[in-house]
């Protein structure tokens, strides 16, 4: 019994390093590395993170949570045929090629997924062995459970290494702005009917497969998150959006539990899921847009828009959003004068900033001879003047 158990979940790990969209991703995080270091090079001459960013981020970031959500899937006994997961997995293709990140939130694969399975004629059932005996409850829990992951996801991870660049406000002034586009892997555990597995358990699985036999399958599901943040510190701002998704996701679980005993409540809980995911989109983009501009350029001293990795900077503990008021004694507000001060003393830096608490702190630093772009750090400029943007 124990022998079988371990079998099917090794073919179940080996089927997971079969599945097209485990690829797909690595050319999709590969192509937004592309895109992100272009718009870097458009405003700053310079990449902030390496291309391997994306793809580094997608493969490692998502996979404690997915270990939790499978233990969940697995104690709850969730199963879908394998007709549905093919399904799945066209419409994360489709939606993966769109470009827009934000259609890779849970609430739209798994939403599209529930209402393909449900409307989709009977004469298709060729192309997809299975489907008709999904169960729209067990679409519309998972919908739930991975919409509360996605959100505790965006709270703990999508705030990091966000790319910062420029553009120009209706004003004609210089702004920054920070763009987050993120994806998770999570490796789900699910149960398939159709094996040779069976459960002895009188109250397992919980979600009843009809008594079938069944197999193990480890599907890579893929999560998106696409954020512009303008007007506050990425992190305030993508961490309220974390929070409104995770308790999207707690009504959407509480809707689909009902709909154990009453079926259309899956659709109810689906819509809800997705009306109300793209809902907290538009939200955050018109309380960013009306707020003031974050980075930009002040009367007094000057706001760190960005930090080069392994720099000067970056060992010296600044912070983006942090203001830099004085450089080796000297009182700056433009990135000329920040040049300047900089050169007064090229063995040794001194640094007068006020951090987030509003209170004065004193960092100061060592240069050495061939350390990338002397302190590594990015501001708001006017102009494009490239030896200069980086300092």
């Amino acid at each position: 019994m124990v022998e079988n158990w371990l079998l099917e979940l090794l073919w179940a790990i080996g089927r997971f390093f079969i599945h097209p969209l485990f690829y797909l991703f690595f050319l999709i995080s590969f192509m937004y590395g592309m895109l992100r270091i272009k718009r870097e090079r458009s405003s700053f001459h310079i990449r902030v993170q390496d291309i391997y960013d994306e793809m580094k981020f997608t493969y490692t970031k998502g996979l404690l949570i997915g270990l939790f959500v499978s233990i969940a899937i697995f104690a709850l006994g969730l199963s879908l045929p394998f007709g549905t997961v093919v399904i799945l997995a066209i419409i994360t293709a489709v939606l993966s090629f769109t470009l827009q990140l934000r259609w890779l939130s849970a609430a739209f694969t798994i939403g599209l997924t529930l209402l393909a399975v449900a409307f989709m004629p009977d004469r298709l059932e060729s192309f997809f062995v299975g489907f008709s005996g999904t169960s729209l409850a067990s679409l519309s829990i998972l919908a739930g459970i991975l919409l509360v992951a996605e959100g505790i996801l965006v709270m703990r991870t999508a705030h990091q290494n966000t790319s910062p660049c420029l553009k120009t406000s209706t004003r004609g002034l210089p702004i920054g702005i920070h763009q987050a586009n993120r994806t998770w892997m999570l490796p789900l555990l699910m149960l398939v009917p159709g094996g040779d597995l069976t459960s002895s358990l009188t109250w397992w699985p919980v979600l009843s497969i009809n008594g079938e036999p069944f197999l193990l399958l480890v599907i890579p599901f893929f999560l998106g998150f696409s954020q512009r943040v303008q007007g506050s510190l990425p992190k305030e701002s993508i961490n309220t959006t974390g929070q409104r998704v995770m308790w999207l996701g707690v009504m959407t679980l509480v809707l689909a539990a009902g709909s154990i005993w009453w079926t259309p409540l899956a659709f109810i809980a689906v819509g809800t899921a997705m009306v109300g995911r793209e809902f907290i989109t538009i939200r955050q983009r018109m309380n960013d847009a009306s707020a003031a501009f974050y980075f930009s350029k002040r009367d007094h001293g000057l706001m760190i828009l960005g930090i080069l990795p392994q720099s000067p900077a970056e060992k010296m503990n600044l912070r983006v959003g942090e203001i830099i008021m004085k450089v080796n004694g000297y009182s700056v507000h433009t990135v000329d004068e920040f040049y300047q001060a900089l050169q007064k003393n090229r063995a040794f830096c001194k640094l007068e900033v006020i951090g987030f608490n509003g209170e004065i702190r004193f960092d100061q630093r060592a240069l050495y001879d061939g350390e990338h772009h002397e302190l590594g750090i990015l501001f708001v400029q006017d102009h494009k003047k490239w030896e200069d943007e980086a300092v």
